[in-house]
């Protein structure tokens, strides 16, 4: 560090100290995420902070070499495919990889905030759709670098994310069912209120658009990625003579409770009806029969986003999107309909 970059740094933080009205030491405590400051103090200093485009210069050395990885839940397949792929990155760099499950799907919960502060990662990966204002100008203001990786496909214009095609997902699942002759294809996607469903969504009706067939209503459903709902749905979508003849489901979880109903609905797969999947995590080649899946590099998204907080001062990537290809792996779970 240069003598100049330092005393630009003191410059910087006098300024907003008198700006605010309060002295250095409690700029200092806002900079350090400390709890000993009032919320409208912190909120006023915060701001300015933003607003003059303070960096600390020192912050590389003071920084803990971790870089903290933050899911609304662990639970899931497809959440040990994203920490493989920060872990990859981490490792290349001496750093170690913090897990920390927090909040809803949207959004971390807001107790999570001032532990990161504390613990001065090198920086964040968020798996959330959202985040609040105040929570990107906390972390901006305590120079912590964050990139979402973004499973709902609508991240803030102001916030470097990084996610996958999911309209073309949707549409090459969809009419790899189409081109084997299938006519009524069901869709269970994810929740109504994510974007990378409705997503998947519009690229299944596209495909059925394409294929000049009728999308019909009674054989969409918006499911939770889940087993236990992707089972659901698909009993009562397999129930009567009407039913479909394929279910593009929107998660490999689903798939497997598809599989399951038709077992025990007495169906055969792909004999009497063919099943495709989404994210191709890897126990979808090892379901019975291996599944026909969409392929999303989860993996690979961990990887780039881990990248772009290591390199937060490269302008390019102040608020990057970057948004990786999906591909349909076919497997033996899809069939021509018995009537094709």
């Amino acid at each position: 560090m240069h003598d100049d970059d330092e005393a630009s740094g003191r410059v910087t933080l006098a300024a907003v100290a008198k700006e605010a009205g309060v002295s250095m030491p409690t700029v200092s405590k806002v900079l350090n995420g400390r709890s000993d400051v009032s919320r409208a103090t912190r909120a006023k200093v915060e701001r300015l902070l933003e607003v003059h485009g303070y960096r600390r210069r020192t912050q590389a050395a003071s920084r803990s070499p971790l870089i903290e990885l933050v899911f609304h839940e662990l639970d899931s397949i497809w959440a040990m495919e994203l920490i493989r792929g920060v872990e990859n990155v981490a490792r290349e760099n001496r750093a170690t990889v913090v897990l920390t499950e927090s909040g809803t799907r949207h959004t971390p919960a807001p107790e999570w905030l001032p532990g990161v502060l504390q613990r001065r990662p090198l920086g964040v990966v968020l798996v959330f759709s959202t985040l609040p204002e105040d929570v990107k100008r906390r972390l901006r203001a305590a120079a912590i670098p964050f990139v979402v990786i973004d499973p709902a496909g609508d991240p803030d214009p102001d916030v470097p994310s990084v996610g996958s095609a999911n309209w073309a997902g949707g549409l090459a699942a969809t009419r790899h069912l189409t081109e084997q002759g299938h006519e009524r294809v069901a869709i269970i996607t994810g929740p109504e209120d994510m974007l990378c469903s409705l997503a998947r969504l519009d690229g299944y009706r596209s495909a059925m658009a394409m294929a000049g067939l009728e999308a019909d209503p009674r054989l969409t459903r918006f499911g939770d990625f889940h087993v236990q709902g992707g089972f659901e749905h698909a009993m009562d979508l397999l129930e009567g003579p009407d039913r479909p003849t394929a279910v593009f489901a929107g998660s490999d979880l689903q798939a497997l409770g598809v599989l399951e109903a038709a077992r025990v609905k007495g169906l055969r797969v792909p004999e009497d009806l063919s099943v495709v999947g989404y994210d191709d995590v890897p126990l979808a080649q090892w379901s019975s029969p291996p599944l026909t899946t969409v392929h999303q590099p989860l993996r690979h998204m961990a990887e780039e986003a881990a990248r772009m907080l290591l390199r937060p001062d490269d302008p390019g990537t102040a608020a990057q999107r970057i948004e990786l290809a999906t591909h349909l792996v076919a497997r033996q779970s899809t069939a021509p309909p018995k009537e094709a």
